[in-house]
């Protein structure tokens, strides 16, 4: 029996990366053997299947949450053997879908997996709280500015208004130019330990436009060095850098530094 965990990643804004971030890390834990479901719970404005090149996928959670389907009818195999629960992209779909089915149908997910990442809608509208009341843990996508900064704390108090709780961010983007914050900079903003940086990668541009998460894609880059090494973190391996990573520049040189890498 496993014992799987429940994590949502959200945002307080759109525009973070945070759908790519949760495809990226449900692939790398996916690669490490774990057997992970990414779902996208963003019902209004989903993403998920479009960045992974299922958005003409028959049934998604949009049935399931109509009643009109059932759950194990909209899991389809993704890249690396994640499985991907995709939401519709209609506006039909999601007028029908009613969010508060989804502890519902969490239940169902749950059977069998260790690893249930939900990428949650940005904002704090009634259909983005759902998925932090019922996650065990969230961890927030954030950017290194200011209102990225502000958005993304008044999601961790929402989270913890709901009775969850925020394990750590995500530093997304970084680029480590002088109008940046820094990484003790934001965890002292929000109030939560970064749990990986995330470098600006022009290869995560290029993954996407070929619908292919960047760990599959170019697994040496250094955004999927960092999504690699924070799927280790979770399952609690060593991550053994790449060659590449060693004899490259100073964005990885000073990521290693940060984590004692």
């Amino acid at each position: 029996m496993y014992n799987p965990r429940v994590i949502t990643i959200a945002s307080g804004k759109g525009g973070t990366g945070k759908t790519t971030a949760t495809a990226n890390l449900g692939t790398a834990l996916a690669l490490l053997g774990k057997k992970t479901i990414i779902l996208d719970a963003d019902i209004a404005m989903a993403n998920l299947a479009l960045i992974l090149g299922m958005e003409k996928s028959r049934v998604t959670l949009h049935e399931v949450l109509a009643g009109e389907a059932d759950i194990r009818d909209a899991m389809y195999k993704g890249p690396g053997g994640v499985i991907v629960v995709p939401c519709g992209v209609s506006l039909s779909g999601f007028q029908k879908a009613n969010p508060e089915r989804l502890q519902d149908v969490m239940i169902e997910l749950l059977k069998g997996t260790e690893f249930l990442l939900i990428d949650a809608p940005a904002g704090l509208s009634r259909d983005g709280v759902i998925p932090l009341a019922v996650a065990d843990e969230v961890i927030l996508v954030v950017n290194p500015e200011i209102s990225s900064m502000a958005d993304a704390l008044k999601t961790k108090i929402m989270t913890e208004m709901v009775g969850s709780r925020v394990s750590g961010a995500i530093l997304n983007r970084a680029n480590f130019e002088k109008t940046d914050l820094s990484m003790r900079e934001v965890e002292k903003i929000i109030g939560v330990k970064i749990l990986e940086v995330i470098p600006e990668d022009p290869e995560v541009r290029r993954s996407s436009a070929f619908r292919t998460p960047i760990v599959i894609r170019s697994e040496d880059a250094p955004a999927a060095v960092a999504y690699r090494r924070l799927a280790s973190k979770m399952v609690g391996e060593r991550f053994v850098e790449p060659e590449t990573e060693r004899e490259e520049g100073v964005v990885s040189r000073f990521v290693r530094s940060i984590f004692g890498e």
